[in-house]
């Protein structure tokens, strides 16, 4: 189960919004919120805000709708910032002039999950199972790159004209 939380209209650029959000992407929601706590950027609040308003749809849709949902195991899935309407402005320039500036605005959104839990055993075996897979695929790789690597000839150059 994903649950989201948007943050719409907020006057940062995306470029910084993104600086703070990849900070946070696949931790756990105790360490991404620590995280945000102690980070220096303006947008850290913000930021901050946004995951505790995910968490709190997350107990929300548990307690009303009857979803099991531990909280403890919600990791953040995805943090994306994206770019919203521009504002145009424009500043005094010498000799009578303006020049337009743009002011940004971003989009932010928050996907929380929760983490499957995997017995050790089951881990095990798939781990156990790769590793059985990755040699007898990697072998053909190397016969095909020594049959077809084959020492190319030297063409004929073109003499420059003077």
């Amino acid at each position: 189960m994903e649950f989201k939380a948007k943050a719409r209209f907020i006057r940062v650029s995306p470029q910084k919004a993104r600086l703070v959000l990849d900070l946070i992407k696949g931790k756990r929601v105790e360490d991404a919120l620590t995280t945000l706590q102690f980070t220096k950027k303006g947008i850290a609040p913000a930021v901050f805000q946004l995951v505790r308003s995910a968490v709190e749809n997350a107990n929300y849709l548990s307690q009303e709708k009857g979803l099991d949902v531990d909280v403890d195991k919600l990791y953040v899935k995805s943090a994306v910032a994206n770019e919203g309407p521009r504002m145009k402005r424009i500043r005094p320039a010498p000799m009578g002039r303006a020049y337009r500036y743009q002011r940004r605005i971003a989009h932010m959104e928050v996907v929380l999950a929760e983490k499957g839990a995997r017995n050790g055993a089951e881990l095990a075996t798939v781990v156990g199972e790769e590793e059985a897979a990755a040699p007898a695929k990697a072998a053909p790789r190397k016969k095909a790159r020594a049959a077809g690597a084959k020492k190319k000839t030297a063409g004929k150059k073109a003499v420059a004209k003077k």
